[in-house]
């Protein structure tokens, strides 16, 4: 199994932005590389055996020069030039030149998961993985759709207790409409200090007329993991998102479960948008006796395997899976390979369906940081969830009717099949 120790973020759930302040772009498979003080990266592959492209030749032919080089950046340039010279408001910000030309090479890709994040952004993605605490609402976020949509409400925040859901859809902040604005401006407007309260006009799918909420910001501490007991002797681990400390969060939860010699076993992951790719498979190795996690696949068809680490705290008891359309990523990774090795069944609703691979590259002199695809992860059976997800072995919806009523009845779904075995 291919050695993990430069491998440290799996970075974003198609820019889920957490709404507390943060901006976590919620969560990917992927690595974190940082630069070095000669503002060389570390962990880079090595490239020097490679020839430069120039343009407008494919990947297998291209072979170029600096002096190509030069000369396909002439019209750059050129634009840079006339914007310094013509310019009606002078003078201009090269920094925020530099940065939008650096955001436009990434978006020209058409990767939505291939990005710019600027120095504030990548600060707060990383705080946000490291559980520290933050003022707004407590939500996750995608900023890329038409509208700043709501990937999940973390647990016991005011964005879940004001009752929005995944899927809500934020057409308008204190009465202003923001059909048309970036995403991440109207993320900035939704956020704010503790105590402040912020009206968010919401558009639900299923829904015909759009509403209003108030929600009064607050102190937001990104959650980890919850444990409990339940009736019939059935162990419950809900996990919010796999970040810094999630591991050994999850390890201390099942020592204490464990030591209680429950008949069964649930993994909650619904609404976790990912985290740490290395922490998906240390998740996934407490419940897997050895074998293959999962594949990840490069463009050239080349496959690097991941493997459950010994040592796994749950890798026998019976065991039950709920996912929801929230869970993605990393979470998927995990209920991925629970399913494909036979572990254990899952219950609720289709994931999302975040299966690439990102590289994390703190860019130098502070200046933010990149992300670019670079594989689809697998499932142990070498099927593909990206853009499709997982699909559950007993499909089981939790409706708005229930969770305002205090039903969970994916929940019941799992409690059942366990007390069925």
């Amino acid at each position: 199994m291919k050695s993990r120790s430069t491998i440290i973020l799996t970075s974003v759930l198609i820019a889920i932005i957490l709404l507390t302040g943060a901006c976590s772009a919620g969560f990917v498979a992927g690595r974190v590389l940082t630069p070095t003080a000669n503002g060389a990266a570390v962990s880079l592959p090595d490239l020097s055996g490679l020839d430069l492209p120039s343009a407008g030749t494919p990947a297998s032919e291209q072979a170029g020069t600096p002096q190509d080089l030069d000369k396909l950046f002439e019209p750059f340039w050129q634009a840079w030039s006339l914007i310094h010279d013509q310019y009606v408001d002078q003078p201009v910000d090269d920094e925020a030149l530099m940065r939008g030309a650096i955001r436009g090479m990434l978006d020209s890709l058409g990767d939505q998961h291939t990005s710019y994040m600027d120095p504030q952004q990548l600060e707060r993605a990383n705080s946000q993985l490291n559980g520290e605490e933050y003022e707004g609402i407590g939500a996750w976020v995608d900023v890329r759709k038409e509208f700043l949509t709501i990937i999940s409400p973390m647990p016991s925040s005011p964005a879940e207790k004001a009752g929005l859901k995944p899927g809500d859809q934020i057409i308008a902040v204190d009465g202003e409409d923001m059909t048309g604005v970036d995403g991440e401006i109207v993320r900035q407007q939704v956020v704010g200090p503790e105590g402040t309260e912020v009206q968010l006009t919401i558009k639900r799918p299923g829904r015909q007329d759009t509403f209003d909420v108030v929600v009064e910001r607050a102190s937001i501490t990104v959650p980890t993991v919850e444990s409990r007991m339940l009736e019939d002797n059935i162990a419950y681990v809900h996990i919010y998102n796999f970040g810094e400390g999630t591991t050994q969060d999850l390890r201390t939860a099942l020592k204490d479960l464990m030591a209680q010699n429950p008949d069964s076993l649930i993994l909650d992951v619904r609404n976790d948008p990912g985290g740490f790719l290395e922490t998906a498979i240390e998740v996934a190795s407490e419940f897997l006796d050895g074998g293959v996690v999962m594949y990840e696949q490069y463009g050239d068809g080349t496959r690097t395997t991941y493997e459950a680490d010994p040592g796994g705290l749950a890798t026998d008891i019976p065991l039950v899976v709920l996912i929801n359309q929230g869970s993605a990523s990393a979470s998927e990774i995990v209920a991925g390979a629970i399913q494909d090795r036979g572990r254990g069944k899952l219950v609720g609703m289709t994931s999302f369906g975040k299966g690439s691979v990102q590289v994390w590259t703190e860019l130098v002199n502070d200046q933010g940081g990149v992300r670019v695809t670079i594989a689809r992860w697998l499932t142990p059976d070498g099927n593909t969830i990206h853009e499709k997800g997982l699909t559950p072995d007993y499909e089981v919806d939790f409706t708005e009717e229930d969770f305002n009523a205090g039903l969970d009845p994916q929940l019941d779904k799992a409690i059942e099949i366990l007390k069925a075995n």
